[in-house]
C-alpha cells in the first residue's frame, strides 16, 4: 500500500463513520462479528494483516495532496459531529456503533496505518 492508498482507505472508513452514504452490515458480519468485536473494541491495537472490507481495498493511486486534504476535512466532519452525532451509524461488519465505539476505532484505525509508515 503507498502512502496515498493508505490516506484513501482511512478517509473511506472516516467517511463510514461520519454516516456518509448509506451502509450496511455484510452478511458475515452479521454471522461473525460477534466473535472478533472484543478484539475490535478494546484497547488492543489493531493487528498487522486485518481483514479489509473490498469497498476499503484501494487499487488505483489517488492524488496524494488532495486526498490528504480530504482525510483532514473528514476528521473535522467526524470530530464535529461528537459523540452523539455518530451514534448508531452502521459499520459495515460489525453493524450499529455507540458514538464511543466509533470515536475507538477510528483513533485505532488511523494510529495503525500512521504507524505503518512511520508518521
Amino acid at each position: 500500500m503507498t502512502p496515498a492508498q493508505m490516506l484513501e482507505h482511512t478517509a473511506r472508513v472516516l467517511e463510514m463513520a461520519c454516516g456518509k452514504g448509506p451502509q450496511k452490515q455484510a452478511l458475515a458480519g452479521k454471522l461473525l462479528s460477534w466473535t472478533f468485536r472484543g478484539s475490535f473494541l478494546g484497547e488492543k491495537p489493531f493487528g498487522k494483516s486485518s481483514p479489509t472490507g473490498p469497498s476499503f481495498i484501494i487499487r488505483d493511486e489517488p492524488n496524494f495532496d488532495a486526498t490528504k486534504q480530504r482525510l483532514l476535512s473528514l476528521m473535522r466532519d467526524f470530530h464535529a459531529l461528537g459523540e452523539e452525532g455518530c451514534d448508531g451509524f452502521v459499520h459495515s461488519f460489525f453493524g450499529r456503533l455507540s458514538g464511543v465505539q466509533w470515536g475507538e476505532t477510528q483513533y485505532k484505525h488511523l494510529d495503525h496505518h500512521l504507524r505503518q509508515f512511520g508518521a
